[in-house]
């Protein structure tokens, strides 16, 4: 099961739900690190083996810039706020989440809601 770090920009109630349903969450919040840079926060969530959900678009930018240096990183998923509903970031992460291993997200970058 892929477990996720959720960013600060991720509305609650997408947490709630998805905890709701067995999914297994930890917020940037909860772990003390709101305010971290993104650098930071994608390092931390790589160190937890966890792969960070965010609806800030700077994460894409940097995450690719990771991917371009080979630097390692346990996943990044992208939401555009503009883009989805939070019923269809509730549905994708609990199938990525229930459905994959955490090592198929390793250096991988994934824009949300799937197909």
């Amino acid at each position: 099961m892929t477990t996720f770090y959720f960013d600060v920009h991720v509305p609650a109630p997408i947490t709630d739900q998805l905890r709701r349903r067995g999914v297994d969450i930890l917020t940037a919040q909860e772990d003390g690190a709101a305010k971290l840079d993104d650098a930071d926060l994608l390092a931390r969530s790589t160190a937890l083996g966890r792969v960070l959900f965010t609806q800030d678009i700077r994460f894409m930018a940097l995450a690719q810039d990771w991917q371009r240096e080979a630097r390692p990183f346990a996943g990044l998923l992208f939401g555009h706020q503009l883009h989805g509903s939070i019923g269809q970031y509730i549905r994708d992460l609990e199938l990525i989440a229930k459905a994959t291993e955490p090592e198929e997200w390793a250096g991988r970058v994934e824009k949300l809601p799937l197909g």
